[in-house]
């Protein structure tokens, strides 16, 4: 047997319920939103802000961040879908010095569920974009961005019932492994 390369498992996971899967696809669109608010303020739009609020905006290190952060946010809910495709099993043999290799469930499991309760934690108090306008945005611009922002609320909750799935569905393969 290749030492480099780690078999597949001998019982192969079973498939990921539905709703697993469209959670996990649902992870990527709650996150979307915000990130194409903040793309907007990188191409010059003010989305919301007051003429004078939107100076801070126009720098290039903030353009920098807000584009980065955006792109970021997006590929960690996409890593989501990794919890219900065959690449959250195996890494796919594309990526340099680990491809082909089993992943170990709480490689996976552990990440992915602090991850759970960090954006659960940080997004519980996102009301405040209703209940305290920022003083830089008109009225419409505040709601609007609440609006954008709210889906984020899920992006925790979503990201933890993936997570559990994939443990349990992992879990019970490696069971069924060790019995066979």
């Amino acid at each position: 047997m290749d030492m480099e390369q780690a078999p597949s498992p001998a019982v192969p996971v079973t498939a990921a319920p539905r709703w697993a899967v469209r959670a996990a696809h649902l992870t990527a669109l709650v996150v979307l939103p915000s990130g194409l608010w903040r793309v907007a303020l990188v191409l010059g739009h003010p989305a919301g802000y007051t003429e004078a609020g939107f100076v801070p905006f126009e720098t290039f290190g903030a353009k920098v961040w807000m584009l980065a952060l955006s792109v970021l946010c997006e590929l960690a809910a996409l890593l989501t879908i990794g919890l219900v495709r065959p690449w959250g099993e195996v890494v796919p043999r594309w990526i340099p010095l680990i491809g082909g290799r089993a992943v170990r469930p709480m490689a996976a499991v552990v990440p992915a569920a602090v991850g759970a309760v960090a954006l659960t934690l940080m997004w519980a108090n996102v009301p405040w974009w209703w209940t305290y306008p920022h003083e830089d945005m008109t009225s419409t611009g505040n709601l609007v961005v609440g609006v954008l922002y709210q889906p984020l609320v899920l992006w925790g909750p979503l990201t933890a019932a993936v997570t559990l799935s994939y443990h349990r569905r992992r879990r019970a393969a490696r069971g069924r492994d060790q019995v066979g």
